[in-house]
């Protein structure tokens, strides 16, 4: 299996949908170069198909296998403990909705259920809030696609998933599961899909960091708004730094080429 660049989206493939610059002329010189390269993404909003199209417009063609989302990685959780067919209730977008039907449960707006995802979505509102806290209380399992407090906008960082996740905890008493980055469901789901050499390149080290040391793999950091907020610390542990994907290129190239001793990779 060819060594893989696993790339998040938001903040370094494209900023709310738009390509950063050079990102799609990068992704190509990665493939060009014979590495996997793979699109990983805390955001459980959009379903597949709207990813791919997202990609496919800004000129990164990819395949459903090369994409990883957080409701991926939570709906995969609750499919190895909860029986097929289970009611979870989804506090969230179309993403989470498409991975938990995929998973074969009945996906439902209220309770009762066995199990409540709760994934970043722009209609969270009072309503969902008081339905979703209802049902944890009431012992439906609790799971998070992830706890990212923001993500990076085209105007500055904007509430994320974890923002949510915390409403509903505070109105529940529960305490969530979390399934993406950098938690173990989403290290499985990447050793899965992608082996076990690569880098991760992203833009938030709490995240992206974090996962590459749980992969064991180095992490090439993209400076962004996210980057330097203060909710990332300061020492990012990253092999790399540089102000988009297109200027990594050269160096992960060099070093995961067969045969390589680059920085913490493995041929």
């Amino acid at each position: 299996m060819a060594s893989a660049v696993l790339c998040d989206l938001d903040g370094v493939v494209w900023l709310a949908g738009v390509e950063l610059p050079g990102a799609a002329e990068a992704v190509a010189r990665l493939r060009r170069a014979g590495l996997a390269v793979g699109f990983l993404t805390n955001n459980s909003s959009l379903t597949v198909a709207e990813y791919l199209r997202r990609l496919e417009k800004i000129g990164v063609p990819a395949a459903p296998e090369e994409l990883l989302t957080s409701a991926m990685a939570a709906a995969t959780v609750l499919a190895q403990e909860l029986r097929p067919g289970a009611r979870v209730l989804a506090c969230a977008g179309p993403g989470v909705w498409e991975a938990l039907e995929g998973r074969g449960f009945e996906v439902v707006p209220e309770g009762p259920c066995e199990a409540v995802v709760v994934g970043w979505h722009q209609d969270f509102d009072f309503s969902r809030l008081a339905r979703a806290s209802a049902a944890v209380r009431a012992g439906a399992r609790f799971m998070a696609t992830n706890l990212d407090p923001t993500y990076p906008g085209p105007d500055g960082l904007l509430p994320g998933n974890g923002s949510l996740v915390a409403a509903v905890a505070t109105a529940s008493g529960g305490t969530p599961e979390v399934a993406g980055k950098p938690e173990p469901p989403t290290v499985a789901l990447v050793r899965l899909r992608f082996g076990d050499h690569g880098v991760m390149v992203g833009d938030r080290p709490s995240t992206d960091g974090a996962l590459a040391a749980a992969l064991g793999w180095p992490f090439a950091l993209v400076v962004s708004e996210a980057t330097v907020s203060s909710d990332e610390p300061a020492d990012h542990g990253a092999a790399w730094v540089a102000a988009s994907l297109a200027e990594l290129v050269d160096p992960l190239v060099v070093a995961l080429r067969p045969g390589a001793r680059g920085p913490g990779v493995s041929p």
